[in-house]
């Protein structure tokens, strides 16, 4: 497994930050086609090839993915993709 671990501090209250964590996720499943579902204040993550989460805290947005072998390749699109997201739309800069 090839994983992928992305942090983001944020200053968003809690409803904000859980709007921005689906926000990611429906760009998440529109451009690598996986389903997400909420499980409390987690996302959870999954397709074939690929599971992780992202996690809303008060603090922060925390995405943990691990991909599978096809997925691989992918990795580097991936991660820069979820860091992008994140940063946009938690006004961080990483």
């Amino acid at each position: 497994m090839s994983t992928i671990d992305v942090r983001r501090a944020h200053t968003l209250d809690h409803s904000h930050a859980r709007q921005a964590a689906e926000t990611l996720a429906a760009d998440l499943s529109r451009q690598f086609d996986v389903d997400y579902q909420w499980d409390g204040d987690v996302l959870r993550f999954r397709r074939s090839g690929v599971k992780g989460q992202l996690a809303v805290t008060d603090r922060e947005l925390h995405a943990h993915l691990e991909l599978g072998l096809m997925l691989r390749p992918f990795k580097s699109r991936i991660e820069q993709e979820i860091e992008n997201q994140m940063d946009q739309l938690t006004g961080s800069t990483g």
